[in-house]
């Protein structure tokens, strides 16, 4: 028997694997220089937490983030990924173990006169019958099997933490969406005031020609202003309309539940008070209560950001998997150039009629050892190994992409939110200025040294410059979203699936 397999070992180094061996290498992560945007950020924070888009404070956003990681088709479809490979990583596992069948067999026949078959049955019809149990066992001297069920393991793992980045990015992409809705609704509201303001200076331009002051020409460009102002609000209707229906689906509801979602409501931004129109007789001011939002989402790291990724993103944990399953294919394709050996067994009964077919003599048992080798198989083998090493290539190709990748999101968005920040402190300088014109020329309308007009164009451009504040703040707000989708959103990697890996 030694010898046997020794000499099916010998041949089959007809099929040679010399040659095909990976060419990729997996990128150490804390080799990636981290950057200046990520190094000066201050590095006091913890990893964010599963549910990270509490930290908006808007309880309406909450339970929409909740009714999607329930309900969205998008997240389901993921979830039924990873029960289809834990599946498939039972049958890998099946391929580990001893198979065991049984078999009863009953066949009429017209037995030959010329054969073993004795008289009186020969040359005469009569029943075959058999009544077998038959055992099998590959016994993998080379791993092929274990590998294949590891490899079909490391799916699993990858599949899970797709689902975790599915719906990260569920969750990310609705927190925007909502974010986007709250903006529309302020800059509606400043969009508002400022029709109300052209309004007005359209009926002081009728005034004045009316009292022979003006022409019909600055009653013409006073309204020729009207339907563009009309015409904004309009675009920001159909924009919250849109991003209410975006929501609604990104829940795995229809638009209905859309006309339900009320107006955002954050106290850390873009809820504040509408801005004011002001009149001849009260000046109101307009300057927007929404710069404080940036101290209490500070820009700030957790600890090792670079080595921490690779077990925190999940399509860098995902990616990770898939070069260990790919890793895992490579033992399986080279397994191939070696022989199989199994041992089956069989025990039962044969008999010739049904007289006697329980008796003793008519009992059958065996045991059959069995080796397969390749020799000649036209380059298949190879082939396959050739297939499965590119394979292992391009996925570790994918996570050394994924890594840097990530890492470049996490900088982005530390750029992203130190400027919005600085934008923000300019723009709340710019706000004190204009705040500051209006309210000399309210002053000097009221004492009679200028006209309201002048009053209302330094009003268009205090709107003007609170609407550039909400969408500043709103960069913000969007870019702290994406700073968290960059960081893993909380969703750390789960505990390995119930599926045994150890052959008996």
């Amino acid at each position: 028997m030694l010898l046997l397999a020794i000499l099916a070992v010998a041949l089959a180094g007809c099929a040679d694997m010399k040659g095909i061996s990976p060419q990729a290498k997996m990128t150490d992560s804390n080799t990636l220089a981290a950057g200046a945007a990520i190094n000066s950020a201050n590095i006091d924070a913890n990893w964010p937490k599963a549910a990270w888009w509490q930290a908006y404070g808007d309880p309406q956003l909450n339970s929409l983030v909740q009714q999607a990681i329930s309900g969205s088709p998008t997240l389901k479809i993921a979830r039924a990924r990873v029960e289809l490979a834990g599946s498939l990583a039972g049958i890998a596992r099946a391929n580990t173990l001893p198979q065991v069948g049984a078999k009863a067999e009953t066949t009429r026949e017209l037995f030959t006169g010329q054969g073993l078959v004795p008289p009186p049955l020969a040359g005469n019809w009569d029943w075959y019958n058999e009544i077998t149990v038959k055992a099998g066992y590959d016994l993998d001297l080379w791993e092929k099997d274990s590998n294949a069920l590891k490899a079909a393991l490391d799916t699993v793992h990858a599949s899970a933490a797709e689902v975790r980045g599915a719906q990260l990015q569920l969750e990310t992409t609705l927190v925007r969406s909502y974010l986007q809705l709250a903006l529309q609704y302020r800059l509606k509201d400043v969009a508002l005031a400022s029709l109300q303001q052209q309004e007005s200076i359209a009926n002081i331009a009728r005034r004045r020609q009316r009292a022979g002051l003006g022409t019909q020409l600055e009653v013409s460009q006073a309204e020729t202003s009207l339907p563009v102002a009309q015409s904004n609000i309009e675009q920001l209707d159909e924009s919250i309309s849109l991003l209410r229906n975006q929501i609604a689906a990104l829940t795995g509801q229809g638009p209905g539940a859309g006309d339900a979602v009320q107006r955002p409501r954050l106290p850390i931004g873009l809820s504040g008070a509408p801005p004011t129109t002001t009149t001849a007789t009260a000046a109101t001011s307009t300057t927007p209560a929404t710069a404080a939002s940036s101290s209490q989402l500070p820009i700030s790291l957790p600890d090792y950001v670079p080595a921490n990724l690779v077990g925190r993103r999940p399509d860098v944990v995902a990616q990770r998997w898939r070069v260990e399953a790919a890793g895992k294919n490579i033992e399986v394709a080279k397994a191939g150039f070696y022989p199989d050996i199994n041992i089956s067994a069989f025990l039962g009964f044969q008999s010739l009629g049904f007289a006697g077919l329980l008796s003793g003599n008519s009992m059958v048992r065996g045991i059959a050892p069995a080796i397969s080798l390749p020799i000649f198989e036209g380059g298949r083998l190879r082939s396959r190994l050739g297939a499965e090493t590119a394979s292992y290539d391009a996925a570790v190709e994918s996570y050394n992409g994924t890594l840097v990748t990530a890492l470049q999101s996490v900088a982005d968005q530390i750029v992203r939110l130190k400027s919005s920040e600085k934008q923000k402190a300019q723009i709340a300088q710019a706000l004190v200025l204009a705040q500051r014109s209006y309210d000399i020329a309210q002053r000097g309308f009221h004492s009679g040294i200028s006209e309201y007009l002048t009053v209302l164009n330094t009003q268009t451009v205090l709107l003007q410059q609170q609407q550039r504040m909400e969408q500043v703040d709103a960069a913000y707000l969007d870019a702290w979203a994406q700073l968290m989708q960059a960081l893993g959103g909380g969703l750390e990697e789960q505990a390995a699936p119930a599926i045994a890996d150890s052959r008996p």
